[in-house]
């Protein structure tokens, strides 16, 4: 009976167990052998394995009951861990006991052979028991650890903002409208930034941690439409000191994903060294107008990424970049690059101006290497009640929407600055992934609702 078992252990620490008999509580992903052996690769959720059943090792029932299991048909299974450097993990097991846990009602879907994407993408809730989902998502599990850890190490106070808005907070971004019962009209949160400003006027540092919406018709890898935020935000403080605030965060954030994760990254065949600039930190910055000057020459001199298209053009003064502008800047570099001090005409209403030269905004993007672009936004925002009410004017805003925004600087005001980073935009290029929807467990596209 399935009573008599219980696990003793997790396929993550049978090293620990080396010579020893444990038990599993595991799944079976795959079967192969014949005549007198039957080759079980197992998963439990924390790693994968290879069980080894020899007949001459076990009873008939025992050797029947393995012959039977189908794919991720449950079962315990108890067996003695040899070491084993061929194998993925340095163990296997040679298998003692086998008992299935409840029956498999039909044909499991995903077989080992080849499946398209959008079969896989259709079969989700399936497809996340598999190692790609699996090892992507457990690093997904560490960068959200990390960004707590460090943020808390920051003395910062997690402060949640709320996902029902009344505006927009920036007129560049189409927003999901909601029907509140026939008598209003509210908006799913494109960010958590103006209410975040509210909290670091309270305890001086916040960030904010939770999904954010934009109903953007895009099809590209970079872009989802319901996909999580992490929005620090700092008062007082300037352009400069958020700036190094985000270096710090990205270069922790990848020095926990290279000590926690190796397995998932080697099975998902990240080259590490990639990531070593990263983790070490001094990331470039450029400023806007230098950006246009290395995306000029490269284009001149042919000297483009593979993944950036011959026919691409450089970019005229007060114009926005493009993805592909993003890599061949972002490729110049061994590690995320911060561009700095756009037009102010291309950017949000609520970045404070340059001094030096107020057409441009004390704002930065930072750029992830090998093509993945931008994966943080952030600015000083505007602290002068005169200036800000101005701009929310200008861009033709309903002021009354904006009145409890403007109270934070009628009392107490103070130069203050924030960003935005957006999480599966990380994982993806921490782990390598080419298209975001695999970053994160259930994706919302333009042409993905289900499952």
């Amino acid at each position: 009976m399935a009573s008599e078992f219980s696990a003793t252990t997790t396929i993550r620490d049978l090293k620990q167990h080396i010579g020893q008999t444990v038990t599993l509580g595991a799944w079976l992903t795959d079967k192969s052998g014949k005549g007198k052996i039957q080759f079980l690769k197992l998963r439990d959720g924390t790693g994968f394995v290879q069980g080894t059943v020899f007949k001459g090792d076990v009873t008939e029932e025992v050797f029947e009951a393995a012959k039977r299991l189908t794919q991720e048909q449950a079962a315990w299974i108890t067996g003695e861990v040899r070491a084993d450097e061929r194998a993925p993990g340095g163990v296997e097991l040679s298998v003692r006991e086998v008992m299935p846990i409840g029956e498999n009602h039909g044909e499991y879907p995903i077989t080992p052979k080849e499946h398209g994407i959008e079969f896989l993408m259709d079969n989700r809730h399936l497809w996340l028991r598999h190692r790609r989902p699996w090892a992507v998502l457990r690093v997904r599990d560490c960068v959200q650890r990390a960004i707590t850890t460090f943020f808390h190490g920051e003395g910062f106070v997690r402060f949640d903002a709320p996902f029902f808005t009344p505006n927009a907070a920036e007129d560049t971004t189409e927003l999901f409208e909601i029907d509140l019962f026939g008598e209003d009209k509210a908006y799913l949160s494109q960010t958590g930034q103006l209410h975040a400003e509210a909290g670091a006027m309270a305890f001086g540092k916040v960030y904010t941690f939770g999904p954010t919406f934009r109903a953007e018709k895009s099809k590209t890898r970079r872009h989802l439409l319901e996909f999580w935020m992490i929005e620090p935000e700092v008062a007082p403080s300037n352009h400069e000191q958020n700036m190094a605030l985000q270096e710090r965060m990205i270069s922790f954030i990848v020095r926990q994903v290279l000590a926690e994760c190796a397995a998932e990254l080697e099975l998902l065949g990240r080259d590490v060294s990639r990531l070593q600039g990263a983790a070490e930190g001094n990331y470039p910055r450029v400023t806007y107008t230098e950006a246009l000057e290395i995306i000029r020459t490269r284009i001149e001199a042919g000297d483009l990424p593979d993944n950036v298209q011959a026919d691409v053009q450089p970019v005229e003064w007060g114009d926005d970049l493009g993805a592909p502008h993003e890599t061949i800047v972002g490729s110049a570099f061994d590690r995320p690059v911060m561009i700095e001090k756009y037009p102010a005409t291309i950017k949000a209403f609520y970045m404070q101006p340059d001094p030096e030269d107020p057409r441009l905004a004390l704002c930065d993007d930072m750029i992830a290497p090998d093509g993945y672009g931008e994966i943080i936004g952030g600015s000083q925002r505007i602290h002068d009640y005169d200036l800000l009410k101005s701009r929310i004017e200008a861009q033709g805003l309903p002021l009354e929407a904006f009145e409890w925004y403007l109270d934070l600087r009628r009392v107490g005001s103070v130069p203050h600055a924030g960003y935005g980073m957006g999480l599966e935009r990380v994982i993806a290029w921490i782990t390598g992934i080419d298209h975001i929807r695999e970053a994160i467990p259930f994706p919302r596209m333009l042409t993905r609702m289900r499952p």
